[in-house]
């Protein structure tokens, strides 16, 4: 298999960036798995190309993952490139938010990523190579208030993503995690979004200032989708792809100020913290 037809393996790719994602690939000359809950959608939005195959794969069902990997493999042959891209937003005050509402949120955006990776990962450890991609979300470095389930899945899989490069490099396989800020997505439509019901006077004010701002943000985030498809390319084709790509420049801005908030903690209680050995250790 010639450089140019590597296999992307694209879940998420029938609404917003995973769109994009799919048609970077296809210019660049690769050959694209992409997957999603349905599949005619996928079909009206990114048409035909012999270079294109279109699953149905629900990410909660590690069967469906299977299945779907399998698929590839017959069309194929390989997969090289995993792109974990599904994800929904469940938003809302920890205390409104059901416990069914923040399962159904880690199910799709950590427990969802990790279906599928196990199921690719036999094939990239028997080549010896590939790559993983995790889409996560500066929520996945920082917290937010209104956030808690969602920086909770985030916040997983940046843990399970960090972790998992240790235990596959000695492998050639390849990890990296992009943490996006805002981009003009479907993320926020209702297809993908869900908000809590209020329910506790405390938080009313607050909860209808939070529901606003979405519905002001929605629309008008300032990242476009397809440069961040574009650069994902670029990422790819380095020797030694990042383990974290921030992307977006509201995203470098937060994460720099949660450096920075973290050093600053660490130097107001280093005495404290260096204080705590045995005095024989």
């Amino acid at each position: 298999m010639t450089e140019n037809k590597k296999v992307w393996f694209i879940i998420g790719a029938g609404r917003g960036m995973g769109v994009e994602f799919v048609k970077a690939a296809l210019a660049a000359g690769y050959q694209v798995v992409a997957t999603g809950r349905n599949t005619e959608r996928i079909a009206k939005v990114l048409g035909d190309d012999e270079n294109l195959l279109i699953v149905r794969l629900d990410v909660t069902d590690p069967t469906d993952a299977e299945a779907a990997v399998k698929s590839a493999v017959e069309r194929f042959g390989r997969i090289d490139v995993l792109v974990n891209n599904a994800g929904s937003f469940y938003g809302g005050f920890f205390e409104e938010l059901t416990p069914l509402q923040i399962k159904q949120q880690i199910n799709t955006n950590l427990y969802g990523p990790m279906n599928v990776t196990r199921a690719v990962l036999p094939l990239m450890r028997k080549n010896r190579s590939g790559h993983i991609i995790s889409i996560s979300s500066l929520a996945g470095l920082v917290g937010f208030e209104y956030n808690a389930a969602y920086c909770a899945s985030k916040f997983g899989l940046e843990g399970f993503m960090e972790s998992l490069h240790q235990d596959v490099t000695p492998y050639g396989i390849k990890t990296t995690i992009v943490e996006p800020g805002f981009f003009r997505t479907e993320f926020l439509e209702p297809e993908s979004t869900f908000l809590a019901e209020a329910s506790i006077d405390d938080y009313a004010e607050r909860n209808a200032q939070y529901q606003a701002f979405w519905n002001e943000k929605n629309g008008k985030q300032e990242g476009d989708p397809a440069k961040l498809a574009k650069a994902l390319i670029t990422i790819v084709n380095r020797d030694e792809p990042p383990l974290r790509w921030t992307a977006g420049a509201d995203a470098i801005a937060g994460a720099e100020q949660k450096v920075a908030e973290l050093q600053n903690q660490i130097n107001a209680y280093r005495d404290l913290s260096i204080s705590l050995a045995y005095e024989d250790a």
